[in-house]
């Protein structure tokens, strides 16, 4: 933004936040975002183009969706993962999100993590944040401004600070300025955090094409 120069030595984009504050001069509508690198599955995108097009207003200054993905079906054979663990009141509404890093199933079928806080909760059940948010044109315009107020706190010498979703997310929540509706979804959710993953995602790609979910060839 005006008024702001990137810091001698920083090398790397801000985060996904400052990635999705990239389209807002391009992006009019309503939106869904989600990692490139990802696969998140069918149903959780048509629960979001479905709540998107509903034009739900849930009563807060900004109208939100996330697509709830059940924690067990997030992890990996090969190490820990970062998960943002949401926690979801009885309208089915998003009350926090808590980054939560060293995830992994132990083998007694508990889940494990690094965060004390959350360890005493933390269950295979919990919904998770994919980083798959639905949203409208106007949560661009906050990024804005909020983007300003980011880089401005910026410690002096910090190199690797970054602009969260997650992190933006959870502010306006406990600002009180946004509702989130968490939209459950049962799709397993596939990425290659470790590069021991690829054969298990090929895998299950494979089996995704053998039931039909998939033409075996996308494009002609």
């Amino acid at each position: 933004p005006e008024g702001f120069e990137v810091p001698e030595g920083r090398t790397k984009p801000w985060g996904t936040g400052q990635a999705v504050l990239c389209c807002k001069d391009v992006v009019k509508e309503p939106f869904v975002i989600i990692n490139a690198d990802d696969y998140y599955g069918k149903e959780a995108f048509v629960k979001l183009h479905d709540f998107l097009v509903s034009g739900e207003d849930l009563g807060r200054e900004f109208t939100m969706g996330m697509g709830g993905f059940i924690l067990k079906n997030t992890l990996s054979d090969n190490g820990t993962v970062t998960r943002g663990v949401s926690v979801v009141d009885e309208n089915g509404l998003l009350s926090q999100v808590h980054e939560t890093t060293g995830i992994e199933m132990g083998e007694d079928g508990q889940i494990k993590c690094d965060s004390e806080e959350v360890q005493e909760w933390i269950s295979p059940e919990d919904k998770v944040s994919m980083n798959m948010w639905a949203g409208y044109p106007e949560f661009l315009d906050f990024l804005a401004e909020d983007f300003k107020d980011f880089l401005a706190n910026v410690e002096e010498g910090d190199l690797k600070s970054e602009y969260l979703l997650p992190n933006i997310v959870d502010k306006l929540l406990k600002e009180e300025r946004a509702n989130v509706k968490v939209l459950e979804t049962q799709d397993r959710w596939f990425g290659v955090t470790y590069k021991e993953d690829k054969e298990t995602v090929q895998d299950a790609f494979r089996e995704l094409i053998a039931d039909g979910v998939y033409a075996e060839k996308l494009w002609e």
